[in-house]
């Protein structure tokens, strides 16, 4: 079964389109790409769809509502650099 994978940022331009690429081409390194269809919006889009439990997984680089905190993993390492290891592991779980 192939998971959605919604990554959002402020805009859905600037962040989300790096962290895309990031993900992309960790997931080609791991043999996932084909499990996983990639989505990129912005967060202000896409709040009821994540309330509602529209994709299998979310991707955040921005501030979300608290409410749905515990749906998004925090891809902001994925720009810093620094813990992206761990947002990389989130996903595979996820996956």
């Amino acid at each position: 079964m192939v998971k959605s994978l919604m990554v959002v940022c402020g805009t859905g331009i600037a962040t989300s389109t790096i962290a895309t690429g990031k993900i992309k081409t960790y997931l080609e390194s791991e043999g996932l790409s084909s499990k996983v269809k990639l989505l990129q919006s912005k967060i202000s889009d896409e709040v009821s769809a994540i309330r509602n439990g529209d994709y299998d997984i979310v991707v955040s680089t921005t501030i979300v509502p608290n409410d749905i905190k515990d749906k998004v993993i925090n891809g902001v390492p994925l720009i810093t650099g620094i813990g992206k290891e761990n947002v990389f592991n989130k996903i595979k779980d996820a996956i």
